[in-house]
């Protein structure tokens, strides 16, 4: 039965990445209605918000934008840096809707931050303590509690990312309808490609959720 749940998560998630990219690709072919690139919607977006000293930089790959609150970067694929399309705004303006909620000291966002180096603790180890605890789940049944524990760090920073992701797309919807930047026709395509973004955070969480639930259970079954 678990692996039946583990491997329709799995689907879902190749479905919704799948079905994320086919948007952004559609949604790319929609020009601005003000012409501006990623960059220039971050630029305006901050200035929107009175937010200064945070930098904006291009990365490369697909789909890896990502605000950094260690030193205020926003980082922006090459496609989004420089595309002048719905696609690219609505990712664009989503990056700084992080940078806007650590401005305002959102307090979601801050716990993530905060969660950040207990979850590098947790994945560097992870695997190994979970493998070996599985082997020793009879004669050393602590070892494996100790990677549920750490395996629970991260299921937790999971479920704390969701909302700080809805959040800064909601923030990010509101300016773009605001500004102008996106039109009533433009409008919901921005919205349905957050969205879909934001389906691959709800997976992520339910899998680990699951997967927790699984570990557990090997612990629990031990003593049967």
């Amino acid at each position: 039965m678990i692996w039946i749940i583990f491997i329709g998560f799995a689907l879902l998630s190749w479905l919704i990445s799948h079905q994320l990219k086919r948007r952004f690709e559609e949604y790319s072919k929609l020009p601005t209605a003000n012409g501006m690139s990623g960059k220039e919607v971050v630029e305006k977006m901050l200035r929107d918000n009175m937010i200064y000293g945070v930098k904006i930089e291009s990365i490369e790959g697909k789909l890896t934008d990502h605000y950094n609150p260690a030193d205020k970067t926003i980082n922006l694929s090459e496609e989004v840096y420089y595309g002048t399309n719905v696609a690219a705004a609505a990712v664009a303006a989503h990056e700084t809707g992080h940078a806007v909620q650590h401005a305002q000291a959102y307090a979601w966002l801050g716990m993530r931050s905060a969660l950040v180096p207990a979850v590098s603790f947790s994945s560097r180890y992870l695997q190994w303590v979970l493998l070996a605890g599985i082997l020793m789940v009879n004669s050393f049944p602590s070892l494996l509690l100790f990677g549920i524990l750490l395996f629970a760090v991260t299921t937790l920073f999971s479920f704390i990312t969701l909302p700080v992701e809805i959040n800064a797309s909601n923030r990010a919807l509101a300016w773009l309808q605001t500004s102008g930047i996106t039109t009533t026709q433009t409008h919901g395509k921005a919205e349905d490609a957050l969205r879909w973004a934001g389906y691959t955070y709800v997976v992520a969480a339910l899998s680990s959720l699951a997967t927790l639930l699984y570990y557990i259970s090997i612990y629990m079954g031990r003593r049967n």
